[in-house]
Parts: C-alpha cells; structure tokens; sequence
C-alpha cells in the first residue's frame, strides 16, 4: 500500500503532519508514506530518522486556508494539495490524505482525481460522536449545498458500504435527516429521497430528528450537505458552550475548584467522546481513488489515525465496492 501525504496542509503543517507520517511509517512497514510538499522543509523535519517506507514527493507550492478552493486548484499545479491527489489520479499511491483547505481538496478531488463513473455528486463522509463510543457516519456534510433525491440515494449507499467496509458493520441503519420522524414530515427533497430510500436494498429504517443523533440512532445518516453542515455547528457550538459554563461552574470558588479536581479526569474523557477530531480523516466518497480529509488541526496523533482509516480502507477495496454497488457490475 501507498499513501500519500498533503505534509503541507493544516494549523500544523509541516511539523505535525510530518511527525504523523513518520510515526505512521514506523508503525506499519509493510505501507509505503509519500510525505508532498517542500522537500528541503520536510527533509529538515525528519532529521534522518526516516525509515526506508517513508519518501519525499517534492511539491513548492502550498495551498493556504484563504485561498479561492477552484481557482487554488488552477493556478497552483505543483501545490502539495494538487500533487498528491495527481498521484492519486495517475495510480502511483492507493489513497491520499490531507489537513489542508477543504473547499480546495474538494476541488482537487473532482478536478484532479475525478469522480467514479455513475457519481453525480461526491460526498464529504465525517465519523461523528456517540454517547456509546461507536458513533455515526454522516453525509454529506458540506460537500455539496444543494443535493436531489438520487444524492442522497446514492448518499445511502456509499455510506452503507463505508461502514461495511471499513467498520466491519455487517447490516448499518441508514436514517435520512429531517423535522420529524413520521415518513410525510420534510420538504419536497427529503419526501422523494424517503420514497427511493425504501425501494432501495440498504438498511433503511426511516426519518431521524438531529436531537437524537447523538444516541446512535442510526448507523449512517443522509443529508444534503446545507443541513448536515449546519447540524455539524449546531453541535460543535453546543458543545463548546456547555464546557465553557462547566469550566465557569468548576472555577467560581475554592470550593469548585476542589471539586473540579476530582471531577477533571472523568470531565476530560467526557470532552474527548464529544470531539470528532479523534475519528481521524472524513472520506470524500465518490471520487475514482481515496481521498482522506483530516481536520485542520489535526496533530501526529490524528494524522496516524487517518493512515490506519486509509490502510483499512484500501485492505477493504472500498473504491471498487462503491464503483460495483453504483454500476451493478
């Protein structure tokens, strides 16, 4: 296997990124890491401590998170971004991963990598928390403002097979995101994909409110990408809201802080089963190759988690799976 690394995207690129790599290269020998991006920055970086899997693809540009996603895209060809995803699209590595601009790897994957034959539209597919620890996949989560009732068809069904695939998931619930659960709640788009959803051969269970996301109440979640990303905010808010009052309550007095001090270890797992960021990358399902994107702030530790996506991923055939189901062949 052959993964490809943007080591020049994200709130902590190189340095971060490059160490995720090495320690991801260590970790599995039998994987070859191609770290993009600026090789006499990267080379720096690994202080000779890289093992013989691991490899420097030189790129001199560097997509930045203000840039225009398409015209990025354009104009900078020997970006990291542009370069790991043409060694995607020319079959040199089986996936590529990146912390980097996310309208911009979006339009790298379209542009540069392509979509499956039988895709209209590719869709951005994070893993979001649960309070049981396993957790939901989502999409689309901003891939796509706008979406037909055959998106999110086909939503559903790369979806379904992701978690097949890559979770070892044997039958997953796949829910549609809407008002109500009843099956006439929703606008004319969610009315008609809940019509084909039911014709369909996944494990379709019906309508799911956003306030009951959270108790994995289904196992793949279809949405366009305007609702699922404001659903996305609505819950990083909440979240930050909530620990921010918690940390207020803990720090009013010395009496709270004696019992913030018990309570911290329990407060902090808390806040970690809460963090989405832990999941690794979110696949940009659709497209002809594995495109992985991580989040911005990804650290080592994330950027390990998403080569082991990646690694699954691929052992999974998750591409061709989705190119068979989609064509019938």
């Amino acid at each position: 296997m052959r993964i490809a690394i943007d080591a020049m995207g994200g709130d902590h690129a190189p340095g971060l990124i490059v160490q995720g790599a090495l320690d991801a290269a260590k970790e599995w020998p039998d994987t070859e890491i191609v770290l993009v991006g600026q090789e006499a920055v990267i080379t720096s970086l690994l202080q000779g401590q890289a093992p013989s899997n691991l490899s420097i693809q030189h790129a001199d540009e560097v997509i930045g998170p203000d840039d225009e996603p398409v015209r990025a895209v354009r104009r900078k060809k020997n970006s990291s971004m542009v370069a790991a995803g043409a060694l995607v699209r020319d079959g040199q590595v089986d996936a590529m991963l990146s912390a980097g601009n996310t309208g911009a790897l979006m339009a790298a994957g379209l542009l540069i990598v392509g979509r499956l034959p039988g895709i209209e539209r590719p869709a951005l597919a994070p893993m979001l928390p649960t309070m049981d620890d396993v957790g939901f996949l989502s999409l689309d989560l901003g891939a796509n403002m706008d979406a037909r009732p055959e998106h999110l068809l086909q939503y559903a069904v790369m979806g379904s097979i992701y978690r097949r695939k890559v979770h070892g998931m044997e039958r997953p619930r796949v829910g549609l995101l809407n008002v109500g659960t009843e099956a006439g709640k929703g606008n004319e788009l969610t009315k008609a994909a809940y019509e084909l959803l039911e014709q369909s051969p996944i494990h379709f269970i019906g309508n799911v409110e956003a306030r009951d996301v959270l108790a994995r109440s289904c196992d793949v979640l279809v949405c366009d990408g305007f609702g699922g990303n404001i659903m996305l905010k609505a819950m990083e808010g909440t979240a930050g809201a909530l620990f921010g009052e918690i940390k207020s309550a803990f720090t009013h007095s010395w009496l709270t802080k004696l019992a913030a001090a018990i309570m911290l270890p329990r407060l902090r797992t808390l806040k970690n089963k809460m963090d989405y960021t832990q999941y690794g990358g979110a696949p940009l399902l659709g497209l002809n190759g594995l495109v992985l994107k991580c989040h911005g702030s990804s650290d080592a530790v994330a950027i390990k988690s998403a080569v082991r996506q990646a690694r699954i991923a691929i052992q999974g055939k998750l591409t061709e799976s989705i190119a068979v189901e989609i064509n019938g062949k």
